[in-house]
């Protein structure tokens, strides 16, 4: 089932990522070439002269808003397309206030005449004006301002549109020059939401890297989405101060996701510190942001450039802190790569805020890209899952045979026909005797058929019923020449089943079982501060531990056995110590931890 698993992610991993991949190409080519806004006869432009915050008049360019900083502009002029008939002009503006005159008559604005908090907040809005209120070649003059001081205004086209057409034509420049980005963005809002938080559950952990990107993939979505359809917001959110306040949100949300990402893969603790401390004070001053732009103190598209500088800052930090982690930690070196390419494109973004060299969408290619890079690596960690899941059943079948092949050691034929031999003999001399052993022989054979069933370790108090059911079958073969003591001082912790009676059973065999006059088989437990000891002692024959062990009949192969259960189930150890004509101690030491 985790095979199958981990292929059908791997299959729909690979799939998405080439979707990603040509999104990506169909978004970055149809930002630049679907349906060039500058051939579109919907969109309008004023022809005449412009004055920039009170200067002198200058020609405007054809086919070009005005392409610089401004706080006030004034523009005069004719339209280069007059609505006519039902068509109506409609204007578009993001934070900014605007008065359009004609005749010296106002016959469109944004300004609201009330007292609320929000009265300096021009916000997004979407204005309509009727085709007789315009006139034809009638001169018009377009007033602007552009209220924050700190984030001047670079490029008209970025915040202000106008065109000709029905009022349901804002929904076709939507799709004419959206659609791209919008499919775009949802898709990563789908990896946000799904891809990466079911990978973190097929990996069979929570992992955290995971989840966190996720959270960064749907924040950042959401981020590239509201930017891209900042025009259109007042079409499903009717007042101007919550459309810009949404679109703003977006971006903090983004900026502290993307902090989390960064900080959820550090190691260290003094780098977790940091962290902590950075995103903890990220949301206080995205919550004091919220305070002061609902009291109307400032709102919360003002704050942004300190919101900006703040976030650039504590990458910088937190960046330096996952290089220091690279050597030693995978997922630092994993997030560095992941980062690079948005930080690349946020880096050439700024740059292109001043020189203005591209039209291309520089943040959703280094989106794109960093999550086409994350696509790969849980490839490659599905992969490893895939692999160690194969490793994990083949050790589970192994384990399985060894278990067999154990419980088939403990039951072999000469060992069935000695125990029922003496059973036999029983029955005419002492039948009570002979019914209680052929009890016992019964539940010791269950016993060993239902380890076959048990995964786990068991506790130590089963596994010694067992063990003293096996011995009384050899009491009753081996008589006065064999003797059990019994020194049990704990047996609170685990053990894998059938994991004792070789080593038992090496002892009454071949400890005491060679000796002429027999001898005496010790079972004993003891706690120590780090680890419990099952320790079985026979005053035998011994051997020489310094020599190879020869096949000369022992349960070796079932001593391999029992080493590696032990080994894999409770990291525990086996230590063998023998003197020749002395006798053998067996320990078993079994970490607490472990147990």
């Amino acid at each position: 089932m985790h095979v199958f698993q981990s292929r059908i992610m791997t299959y729909l991993s690979i799939a998405l990522m080439l979707i990603v991949a040509t999104m990506t190409v169909l978004m970055t080519v149809g930002s630049v070439s679907w349906n060039d806004p500058d051939d579109d006869d919907s969109f309008t432009m004023i022809e005449g002269e412009y004055s920039v915050n009170g200067g002198d008049w200058q020609p405007t360019s054809p086919n070009e808003m005005v392409h610089e900083d401004f706080d006030r502009l004034t523009i005069r002029g004719r339209l280069t397309n007059v609505p006519t008939g039902d068509n109506v002009l409609g204007i578009t503006a993001e934070n900014m206030w605007f008065t359009l005159k004609s005749g010296g008559r106002v016959i469109g604005t944004n300004f609201r005449a009330d007292d609320s908090a929000f009265k300096n907040t021009p916000g997004y809005s979407i204005s309509y004006i009727n085709a007789e209120d315009v006139g034809d070649g009638q001169d018009i003059e377009l007033e602007l301002t552009y209220p924050y001081q700190l984030l001047s205004c670079k490029n008209l086209s970025d915040y202000f549109d106008v065109f000709v057409g029905s009022k349901a034509t804002v929904y076709e420049l939507l799709y004419r020059y959206k659609t791209p980005t919008i499919l775009f963005c949802l898709l990563i809002c789908f990896f946000g939401l799904f891809s990466f938080p079911i990978a973190g559950i097929v990996l069979g952990k929570i992992n955290f890297r995971y989840l966190s990107f996720a959270l960064l993939c749907f924040f950042a979505g959401l981020f590239i989405l509201a930017q891209s359809v900042a025009s259109y917001l007042p079409l499903w959110i009717h007042d101007p101060v919550r459309c810009m306040a949404a679109a703003t949100m977006t971006a903090h949300l983004c900026m502290i996701s993307a902090l989390i990402y960064i900080k959820v893969c550090l190691k260290e603790r003094h780098h977790k510190i940091v962290g902590n401390i950075i995103i903890v004070t990220s949301v206080l001053l995205t919550a004091t942001a919220l305070v002061l732009h609902y009291t109307g103190v400032s709102d919360l598209y003002a704050g942004k450039l300190f919101m900006l500088i703040f976030v650039a800052v504590c990458a910088i930090i937190l960046t330096f802190c996952m290089i220091s982690e690279v050597k030693s930690s995978r997922e630092a070196f994993l997030t560095l790569t992941s980062m690079i390419p948005v930080l690349l494109c946020l880096l050439l973004d700024a740059f292109n805020e001043f020189f203005s060299f591209t039209t291309v969408p520089l943040f959703e290619i280094g989106m794109a890209l960093t999550l086409i890079n994350q696509i790969v690596i849980l490839i490659i960690d599905l992969r490893k899952q895939y692999l160690e899941t194969i490793r994990y059943q083949q050790m589970q079948k192994e384990l399985y045979e060894a278990k067999v092949s154990l419980m088939v050691s403990q039951i072999q034929p000469h060992f069935l026909y000695n125990s029922l031999t003496s059973i036999a003999m029983m029955c005419t001399k002492d039948p009570k005797k002979a019914r209680s052993a052929t009890i016992n022989f019964a539940d010791y054979l269950r016993g060993n058929m239902n380890s076959l069933k048990q995964k786990a370790p068991v506790p130590f108090a089963q596994e010694l019923e067992h063990l003293k059911k096996y011995l009384m079958l050899e009491e009753m073969r081996f008589g006065d020449m064999l003797h059990i003591e019994y020194d049990i001082q704990t047996t609170d912790f685990v053990i894998p089943q059938l994991s004792v009676q070789p080593l038992v059973e090496n002892a009454v065999k071949h400890g005491v079982g060679m000796k002429e006059d027999g001898g005496t088989v010790t079972i004993a437990t003891r706690e120590e501060d780090d680890c419990y000891k099952v320790i079985i002692t026979d005053d035998g024959v011994g051997f020489d531990t310094s020599k190879p062990i020869e096949d000369d009949g022992r349960s070796h192969v079932g001593m391999e056995n029992v080493r590696q259960r032990l080994k894999e189930l409770c990291d525990a150890d086996v230590i063998i110590e023998s003197e020749l004509g002395k006798g053998t101690v067996a320990t078993i030491r079994i970490p607490k931890q472990s147990s």
